[in-house]
Parts: structure tokens; C-alpha cells; sequence
């Protein structure tokens, strides 16, 4: 009898552990699996870059900048040799981006480049947004923010800001080097 209790329960948790394992990429384990790999570079930006301290920003904008911890690049480059694998990588993204997990905030052409804005969360805060950027000429980037509570209408109005705030290129200077 105890036998087949433990047969029972061993039966059991097996078969919780195969329905709850998700074989579904997330945006996470792709970089993390292609941040060593040719043609790809990883960056972490610091919310440093942009320096607001002297900026004159409402409350809206400061809450916003606050409520973001850490942003993540992954960049892809393409040149003349990797093309079958840029359109791969970049399906493989785009695979991942259409969880319905992500949503959508729009779609934009800007230079030549397609560029797609998502983000984790409710319709009033997330978590994570995903900026998803594409050129026929020169690769393809995903920029991850990371945050808490972050609200999307904020932080578009502290986009829309970053005039205000002074950039310190220097940390994207690896980045830039990067894509030429």
C-alpha cells in the first residue's frame, strides 16, 4: 500500500513538473543565450546616461525616471556574411514578441528602420517595456527597461523630455562603435 502511495505521488509530481515547464523563449533567456555569440553585443545601459539633475522635469517625468532600474541592449550586426542569419534572429524575436504576454504600444519608421515598442504589465503599469528595432542595412536591437511599476503614459512624457536632461555618449560609445 505505502508503495503505491509513493508511486502515486511520485506519478503525480512528474507529471506537474512537464505541464508547469514552458518551452516558450522568452526575451530574457534569448539574451542571455546569444549575448556571447558572433555578430551579437550585450550592454547594460545605467539610468546614468541622461542626467536630469539640472533639468527642470514635472512630477510625472520624475516618477518615471525613478520607477526604471536598469536598461538592456542586445544588438545584431549585420554585414554581407551573416544575412540568412540576420532574418532568422530577427524572426526568432519577433516569434517571442508576439506572446500575448506583450503589449503593444506602436509601430514607427524612422530612418529607414522599423521600430516596434512593447511592454509586461496592465494598461496602467509595467514592469518591462521592449523597444524592438530593425535595419536592412544595419542589424537589428532590442533595448529592455527594467522597472517597477512603471507607468507607460509617464514614461512616453519623459521621452518626449530627453532634450532636458544632458546624454553622457560616452557609455553608448562601445555601443556605436558597434554598428559602424
Amino acid at each position: 500500500m505505502k508503495t503505491s502511495i509513493k508511486t502515486i505521488l511520485f506519478s503525480l509530481l512528474i507529471v506537474t513538473l512537464l505541464v508547469s515547464c514552458n518551452n516558450k523563449e522568452s526575451l530574457q533567456t534569448y539574451f542571455v543565450d546569444n549575448q556571447e555569440t558572433a555578430s551579437f553585443t550585450t550592454v547594460d545601459i545605467p539610468t546614468s546616461i541622461v542626467d536630469f539633475e539640472n533639468a527642470d522635469l514635472s512630477e510625472d517625468e520624475k516618477d518615471a525616471y525613478n520607477s526604471i532600474n536598469k536598461l538592456n541592449f542586445l544588438g545584431f550586426k549585420l554585414d554581407s556574411t551573416n544575412q540568412e542569419t540576420y532574418t532568422i534572429e530577427k524572426a526568432k524575436i519577433a516569434s517571442i514578441l508576439k506572446d500575448e504576454r506583450y503589449i503593444e504600444l506602436g509601430d514607427f519608421n524612422m530612418f529607414g528602420s522599423k521600430i516596434s515598442v512593447k511592454y509586461i504589465g496592465d494598461n496602467d503599469l509595467a514592469n518591462e517595456f521592449i523597444v524592438f528595432g530593425s535595419s536592412k542595412e544595419y542589424g537589428f536591437g532590442v533595448l529592455r527597461v527594467l522597472g517597477n511599476d512603471m507607468s507607460p503614459a509617464k514614461l512616453v512624457r519623459l521621452a518626449e523630455s530627453m532634450n532636458k536632461g544632458k546624454v553622457d555618449d560616452t557609455q553608448l560609445k562601445g555601443l556605436l562603435e558597434f554598428f559602424k
